[in-house]
């Protein structure tokens, strides 16, 4: 799968490996694995990610792009939760964020 996006993020080659968020009504909902940077003859970049998509517990986030790159310590656990949360209403999910209840 390819992500297009302007700008090569500065720390790519860092990147490589790592994952990238999916964040869809302010939440994040999945992240995958980040395989390579390719440039494109239009002056973009491509992300290439693989095809899994791996759910994560729901985070609230500002949605940037629809998708983010975090560091180690912010991700968010892989897998989902036991707690059910990921299972809400996104516009249930959203007020009770916005109450900093979830």
């Amino acid at each position: 799968m390819r992500v297009v996006t302007r700008m090569r993020p500065k720390r790519a080659a860092e990147l490589i490996g790592g994952s990238l968020y999916w964040i869809v009504k302010h939440r994040l909902i999945a992240a995958q694995e980040i395989i390579r940077f390719e440039d494109r003859e239009d002056g973009r970049i491509d992300i290439v990610c693989s095809s899994e998509l791996v759910t994560v517990s729901p985070m609230p986030r500002r949605a940037h792009q629809g998708w983010r790159y975090l560091e180690q310590a912010d991700a968010p656990v892989t897998g989902g939760d036991e707690s059910g949360v990921a299972e809400l209403p996104a516009q249930l999910y959203g007020r009770l964020a916005a109450l900093a209840l979830v």
